[in-house]
């Protein structure tokens, strides 16, 4: 049997750890994809072309060591009475963000030399670079990046409590996200849908990759707890290998252009990729399966969990070095053409749909698989949290999860079906979209009552980390929270956000850019739920408003609601002019008088929803007032109607004075 120190000699140091990881990466970067070819722009030289794999890779490990050890140190890493532990991680954190940090600019240095085929040394390097460095999306995005990472390296090193480490790992996968914005996945046909995967890709392979080299590091430290901070971390690692597989299939479909494309240079590195991601599911199988059941058997177990994390970590640092040499290598000629109208294209990023039919509300899809996917998670995991309570014989009724189903089916209508092709190039469309994802879709879910059942079905913890009925719980109680669920604030958040987001160029930018639209749809979502959440909801949050008080804020809502649509529909000037007035549809002759039309929908079906708001409401009233009965009825015969009784005898004694 081996002893703690024996097992605690086969862990290795981080600087061993990221070595590794960084070698194998590189070696595989550089074999796959290092020195390509010059751009036809110009040669920028062997230098910027052998070094910029290299930058990626150590710019990918140090974010993936960030990353991961942030959200190690905030939920999966028990706490003790001392703070080792997240002071390790918040120093490995720090340490990994300057790398990161410089990673990213030097990468963005010799992309743009790359881009323009200018050497560093050439004298012009510098005047182009700063002329043109925010008008390019790989130095832009490179640049975000960069910024929100300096952040972070200065302020990571310096957390000591789970939440700021929590704060910190926010930010560093925000990080993550404008770097979805280049690459092939943006610049291919539908880069849109490319954008979406590649986020999501990035963000899965971080947390995943960057979680084990923590997990790794920190080892020694764990003790006994070695066992329970792992199987939390498998079950994170099983989501990503899940987000990581779906979003690369998309990602691949969408670059190679069909089966065909498989037989390139690039197809061939994606294949790779993908015997490299079974071998890395086969290995979360059997680390899930056998490694922590042994390591909660004793300390025998720890030896073979390092072993098998060594070498799962290997096999990650091989894909992350095939992932660089991906982007490196041109795509193949894909077999979708380019849409007629280039106009519409360029503006919206999606082809003309051409004029809508009579039964364009059924037959018409474009599906986001953004959205999309955050419908499916939100259905499974609702239902999977149901049926656990159900298996423990706790009763959670069919009706709320009826709701809650149609909630997002409903959203998901109207974001990929006819409201969401048409929303993009129609204004009046667009309306319809917007009142179904901030009006109709929240109307469903909240009666769900999605955080009562996950207070129901998550397991607390007892050892002080923040899961997720922590996450919840400290949400829900949160200063933050009170303020915005204070009803006025709620309905103040949900129109006048709305009339300020059209009446200025947010509008126009949301139209025109990927991340503005996600947004866009974001903020319709939540506003929308927040609204319904405080005049409805029978979930836990701060202390509600009387049903009258409600009343008379849902009044001036609708009123307000109803003034918007009246402006609209009289508006003589065109909202996001640069936008719907330069589509050029050829099958659209007025695009101001569609905007009225689009008052008119925001006037007429924006009452519906606010009907059954109200309805609710007073339902709501109705059944208080019963309970106050039915409560006052139980005290009285408790007492003896003790109450009416003193009551009574006031008033006699009223009578006497008199």
């Amino acid at each position: 049997m081996s002893t703690p120190s024996s097992i605690g000699r086969t862990t290795p140091t981080p600087l061993g750890v990221l070595t590794l990881v960084s070698v194998v990466a590189v070696v595989a970067a550089t074999a796959f994809g290092g020195g390509a070819a010059p751009l036809d722009l110009g040669d920028p030289g062997a230098f910027v072309r052998w070094s910029l794999p290299v930058l990626r890779v150590l710019h990918d490990a140090s974010a993936a060591v960030t990353v991961g050890a942030l959200v190690v140190g905030a939920f999966l890493v028990p706490e003790t009475t001392r703070t080792a532990r997240r002071e390790q991680l918040a120093r490995l954190a720090g340490g990994a963000a300057i790398v990161w940090f410089l990673a990213g600019v030097g990468r963005m240095l010799t992309d743009f030399a790359s881009l323009a085929g200018l050497p560093l040394t050439d004298p012009a390097y510098l005047s182009q670079l700063t002329a043109f460095v925010w008008q390019l999306d790989n130095t832009r995005t490179a640049v975000i990046s960069s910024m929100i990472v300096a952040v972070i390296a200065i302020t990571v090193p310096l957390a000591r409590t789970k939440g700021a480490l929590a704060w910190g790992a926010a930010a560093s996968i925000l990080a993550l996200l404008p770097l979805a914005l280049s690459g092939h996945s943006a610049a291919s046909l539908d880069h849109m849908s490319g954008v979406n995967a590649l986020a999501f890709h990035l963000v899965s392979a971080t947390v995943w990759i960057g979680g084990l080299v923590a997990l790794l590091v920190i080892r020694p430290s764990l003790g006994t707890h070695l066992a329970v901070t792992t199987r939390r971390y498998s079950t994170i690692a099983a989501w990503c290998f899940v987000l990581l597989v779906g979003s690369g299939l998309l990602a691949s479909w969408i670059n190679i252009g069909g089966i065909g494309g498989l037989d390139s240079r690039y197809g061939v590195l994606l294949i790779l990729k993908a015997v490299a991601a079974v071998l890395l599911g086969v290995m979360g199988w059997w680390h899930r399966s056998r490694t922590i059941a042994a390591i909660e058997g004793g300390a025998a177990g720890a030896a073979p969990f390092v072993r098998l994390a060594l070498g799962e970590v290997v096999v990650m640092a091989l894909a992350m070095g095939m992932g660089v040499a991906v982007g490196r290598t041109p795509t193949p000629e894909s077999a979708l053409t380019a849409p007629e109208n280039a106009i519409v294209y360029d503006l919206s990023g999606y082809p003309d749909p051409g004029p809508p039919s009579s039964t364009a509300w059924i037959t018409s899809w474009q599906v986001d698989w953004l959205w999309l996917a955050v419908s499916a998670i939100a259905v499974f995991v609702y239902v999977r949290w149901a049926l656990r309570l159900r298996a423990r014989g706790d009763h959670w009724p069919v009706l709320r999860t009826i709701s809650w189903v149609l909630g997002w089916l409903v959203f998901f209508y109207f974001t990929s079906a006819g409201p969401g092709v048409y929303g993009k190039v129609l204004f009046s469309w667009h309306m319809v979209e917007h009142m179904g994802v901030a009006m109709i879709a929240p109307l469903l879910m909240v009666p769900g009552a999605p955080i009562t059942l996950a207070l129901r079905a998550l397991p607390a913890r007892k050892d002080k980390t923040l899961g997720p009925r922590e996450l919840i719980l400290a949400t829900v109680h949160s200063s933050y929270l009170r303020v915005l669920a204070n009803p006025a604030v709620a309905a103040s958040l949900f129109f006048f956000s709305l009339a300020i987001f059209y009446y200025s160029p947010l509008f126009e930018l949301a139209m025109r850019t990927h991340t503005g639209h996600v947004l866009m749809m974001a903020h319709f979502l939540t506003s929308g739920y927040l609204f319904v959440w405080v005049l409805i909801g029978i979930d836990p949050g701060p202390r509600r408003w009387s049903p009258l008080a409600l009343f008379v804020v849902l009044l001036a809502t609708i009123s307000f609601h109803a003034f918007f649509g009246v402006i609209l529909t009289q508006s003589s000037e065109l909202l996001a002019e640069n936008y719907f007035g330069r589509l050029d549809l050829a099958w659209m002759d007025d695009p101001l008088a569609d905007q009225r039309t689009g008052g008119a929908i925001a006037w007429g079906v924006g009452e519906a929803p606010t009907l059954v708001l109200a309805m609710a409401v007073a339902w709501q009233w109705m059944r208080s007032d019963d309970r106050e009965t039915r409560r006052r009825d139980r005290v009285a015969d408790r007492d003896g109607d003790a109450e009416l009784e003193a009551y009574n005898r006031h008033l006699a004694g009223l009578g006497r004075q008199d």
